[in-house]
């Protein structure tokens, strides 16, 4: 089990948790076993995964490869379909995976255009007039409310969200159109691991970016063990904007040092916005 769950960037537990059983369900699904097509909710599978690495390898933009069927790749399997003279119905059924499994093996084995993106990332240059989100999941309101506070001291338009569903979160920042999400949640250990999304064949490269930036400047800020992890966590991969989730520990420790801690974050996202420039 926690062989499956180091393979596919989850969290290792001993036994088999909620997300390690639905990424095991999503695992089944390949490419053909199923039509794929857009719908609410989306679809959600490995089939998803490896349509959107087949179409992005050739060019089609899918948005960030995460297994989830959404507008993007609805719009990239219609342009797959008009540019190969099929039926234009956003279908991925039979006659729409032979062709792509035709094309595709006669393309590279990159990461495609959807890396291309990634690191062509375009987001707001300064924190001043920046759409950012700032999530907390238990016992981090102090900080969260203190990161609020110092980036709207900063001209940056806030939603707060202590919805303690990951899923809910992201739709509310995905609703907001965020440039940034920064999270926030307590952990049983002693440090802080800044994480952001990463499966097998992709990363979000602003993200890791991101993560980067806080890692430095939190370290400077708090006399404890500071890493980044790329991970499959629900609330980064529904995201649709660069985002990190920080699991700090002790949770008492970072709450007495809410001011610094919101500080240092602030202080990385305007390091990661200046890099990106």
């Amino acid at each position: 089990m926690q062989a499956f769950q180091r393979a596919w960037h989850l969290r290792e537990s001993d036994g088999c948790d909620e997300s390690t059983w639905k990424a095991l369900v999503e695992a089944s699904w390949k490419l053909g076993d199923r039509q794929l097509f857009h719908t609410s909710p989306n679809l959600r599978g490995d089939d998803v995964h490896d349509l959107q690495m087949r179409l992005a390898r050739l060019g089609f933009d899918p948005g960030r490869i995460d297994g989830i069927f959404g507008p993007h790749t609805l719009r990239a399997v219609h342009d797959f379909q008009s540019n190969c003279g099929l039926v234009v119905d956003g279908v991925c059924g039979p006659t729409t995976v032979r062709a792509l499994l035709r094309v595709s093996s006669q393309s590279g084995s990159g990461p495609g255009i959807a890396a291309i993106r990634e690191r062509l990332h375009t987001g707001p240059t300064a924190i001043s007039g920046s759409r950012t989100v700032v999530g907390q999941f238990g016992g981090l309101g102090a900080v969260g409310q203190s990161l609020s506070r110092s980036l709207r001291q900063r001209g940056a338009h806030v939603m707060g969200l202590d919805e303690p569903d990951a899923i809910a979160q992201a739709v509310a920042a995905n609703r907001f159109e965020a440039d940034v999400y920064l999270g926030l949640e307590g952990g049983t250990g002693n440090g802080i691991v800044v994480h952001y999304y990463q499966v097998p064949s992709f990363e979000s490269i602003a993200g890791h970016a991101l993560a980067d930036a806080c890692a430095q400047t939190l370290a400077a800020c708090l006399d404890m063990p500071v890493t980044v992890a790329g991970l499959r966590l629900p609330v980064l991969r529904e995201t649709r904007m660069p985002a990190v989730l920080c699991t700090v520990g002790p949770v008492r420790t970072v709450s007495d040092a809410a001011s610094c801690v919101a500080d240092a974050m602030v202080e990385a996202v305007e390091l990661w916005m200046s890099r990106a420039r």
